[in-house]
């Protein structure tokens, strides 16, 4: 067998001190061959269909973050709270600051088991299947030579998404382990290997150089290439010029924040030479993406299409916005039963757990629809004070779902709104009950809704057992881990922090504040304001603000609490709930469903119900003992 021929294992341990069998199985789907046909150990790489077919099991590799078990246990901020019966659930465990979870619960990071299975129960592995695709891109690479019936084209596309492929796999575990070291050759399994951890902006510059290589050899559209138009129109999820840049800009963006500066040796503030290199990638990705038309922002009447699609079989969503999805394994038939009864009240859903939208990350950073925060005004907790009105903002707590962010009313079900299509039903069912000691919120016991609000982001409003034929089970979802609004904000970011507020990347015309105006303008919110222009500290609160209601419950909140050092800061430890009662005089029945934005209340304030006991070791993951027991040089994580 050749030497460069070398099968994959699961983890840095077994990366380290094991080679295998050979890698010819997973090319076997993929060759005009019967499975017990002799193959040389060359013909995976000789030609374009074969070495396409090494490839592809790269992306299998990409793991479920939202399906990989029972749950949607993949909101890790502290923008969801899980009813307490729970408590086996990963989300659980990481608000009890549980860490050691990833690895002993369900959980996304340690689940899943074959990167080629087709059952998304295998498919929720970060740690496994990146090292598992680390090993495989490198094989893949130093075979490269091999592919000799090939034109130019063919091999610089085999070569770009296995660049690609090594790089993003490499920053899948560094954003949440820290630095590590850079595997970027076949590792030889009879030879002591002792590889040090690298800081965390040590491996981010390598992720950097194989991400740009990766855009320097990848097209923006494979649909315009002689290759792929044999598979027109079933491209959009190949690696490309476009995912390659915004993937390099993230990368640098995270190496520039403050955790990652202060883990690599600097200080706990930006790192403005980072910034400024994201930025530019960024600027690239954004000023292609313009020029081209190969992504664009969705319109806002098609925003839930972003998230979900109903009834469009097996339709993936992300219309032409979504640059990169987390595995799409059994897309079509994988988000019912718990998965969307997690979001439904039992009177209206068939059981299971209930995860409830926390007060005080909607009204933290949902708006008002002139584009303003609700108020400046904080309570003792550092949250905003929702019990007075702000006569800048035209927040009025007696009408809190008044002119808000066009956004709230599409990933949220208030209370009086309409939830079933079942006209018989009584009126406490028919129209959310989320009033204090309404249906809702007392029905289950510790599984009702908790917080007052209803998350619907992924799924239709009216989703509800007596429809099951059409609103539970016909819903295909798959998480986007990267979409264009997310790319303008972070350019807004990186541009705001390395050349200032006003100014723009030299890549792309658009200052910094002009990125989030657009993301606003899909949404028909007000631009930021004025007074948030005039100092990087100011503008900032809004960045984070906009990327919190636009990513809201994306599974991005987590990770930019943690590069931003808030994650064990208050008022980001608390999990709070909305008390209030309706008006005994006002609107009630299909009234109040029609009109439940312009609904009044009595006594609206907001109740912590939980507080996560987190500290400074919380910021990074630890390290599995086997693999920290190698050798000295590959160290455990502070705290752990």
């Amino acid at each position: 067998m050749n030497s460069k021929i070398i099968y994959i294992r699961y983890s840095f341990y077994t990366l380290v001190l094991t080679g295998l069998l050979g890698i010819l199985s997973s090319c076997e789907d993929y060759l005009d061959r019967s499975p017990n046909s002799d193959i040389s150990e060359t013909e995976p790489f000789e030609n374009f269909r074969n070495f396409q077919g090494f490839t592809e099991e790269l992306y299998n590799a990409v793991p479920v973050y939202t399906a990989y078990a029972y749950h949607n246990s993949f909101n890790l901020g502290e923008e969801v709270f899980w009813d307490q019966s729970a408590s086996n659930e990963f989300a659980q465990a990481v608000d009890r600051g549980n860490f050691w979870a990833w690895n002993n619960y369900s959980s996304p990071f340690k689940t899943g088991t074959n990167p080629s299975s087709t059952n998304r129960f295998d498919k929720g592995n970060v740690w496994g299947f990146s090292w598992y695709g680390i090993r495989k891109a490198n094989i893949g690479i130093a075979n490269l030579d091999l592919l000799t019936d090939a034109t130019p084209e063919e091999r610089d596309l085999i070569a770009g998404q296995l660049y690609f492929f090594r790089a993003w796999f490499h920053y899948s575990l560094i954003k949440y382990w820290g630095g590590l070291p850079y595997i970027d050759e076949v590792l030889p399994a009879n030879e002591p290997i002792r590889i040090p951890r690298l800081t965390y902006q040590e491996t981010a510059d390598k992720i950097a150089e194989d991400f740009r290589r990766a855009a320097d050899l990848l097209p923006v559209d494979w649909d315009e290439t002689a290759i792929g138009r044999t598979t027109l129109g079933n491209n959009m999820q190949r690696a490309n010029k476009i995912m390659a840049l915004a993937y390099l800009g993230k990368n640098l963006l995270y190496a520039g924040s403050p955790l990652m500066n202060e883990s690599s040796g600097g200080t706990d503030s930006y790192n403005q030479d980072y910034c400024r290199q994201a930025a530019e990638a960024l600027g690239e990705a954004l000023a292609l993406s313009e020029t081209t038309g190969r992504y664009e922002l969705a319109d806002f009447s098609q925003y839930t299409e972003l998230f979900y699609t109903q009834n469009s079989n097996g339709r993936i969503p992300g219309l032409n916005e979504t640059i990169f999805w987390e595995n799409t394994v059994e897309a079509a038939g994988r988000f019912r039963w718990n998965q969307i009864n997690n979001y439904i009240p039992k009177d209206l859903s068939q059981g299971g757990y209930y995860i409830s939208p926390t007060a005080n990350y909607v009204f933290n950073n949902y708006g008002m629809a002139n584009g303003l925060p609700i108020t400046e005004s904080e309570n003792i907790n550092g949250d905003r004070d929702i019990t007075q009105a702000d006569s800048e903002s035209g927040y009025d707590p007696n009408y809190p779902w008044k002119d808000r962010d066009p956004r709230l009313y599409k990933d949220l079900i208030l209370d009086g709104e309409r939830v079933s299509a079942t006209e018989s039903l009584p009126d406490d069912i028919e129209f959310a009950s989320l009033y204090t000691g309404g249906r809702f919120r007392t029905v289950n016991g510790g599984r009702s809704n908790l917080t007052g609000l209803m998350l619907t982001k992924f799924k239709p409003k009216m989703a509800e057992r007596n429809t099951e034929s059409t609103t539970m089970s016909n819903n295909t979802v798959v998480l986007s881990l990267m979409r264009l609004a997310d790319v303008y904000l972070m350019y807004a970011e990186a541009t705001a922090v390395g050349y200032g507020i006003e100014s723009s990347a030299n890549s792309y015309s658009l200052s910094a504040v002009e990125a989030i105006n657009v993301v606003r303008d899909r949404a028909n919110v007000g631009p930021v304001a004025n007074k948030y222009t005039t100092s990087l500290a100011g503008f900032m609160g809004e960045l984070r603000r906009e990327r919190a209601v636009e990513l809201s419950y994306e599974g991005h909140r987590f990770c930019d609490l943690r590069r931003w050092k808030l994650l064990d800061q208050a008022p980001y430890t608390l999990k709070s709930a909305i008390e209030f009662e309706r008006d005994p005089n006002g609107l009630t029945g299909d009234g109040l469903a029609e009109n439940y934005k312009d609904a009044r209340v009595l006594n609206l304030r907001m109740v912590p119900i939980f507080e996560r006991q987190l500290t400074s070791r919380n910021y990074w993951f630890p390290l599995l003992l086997d693999d920290v027991n190698l050798y000295p040089e590959f160290h455990q994580n502070p705290g752990w």
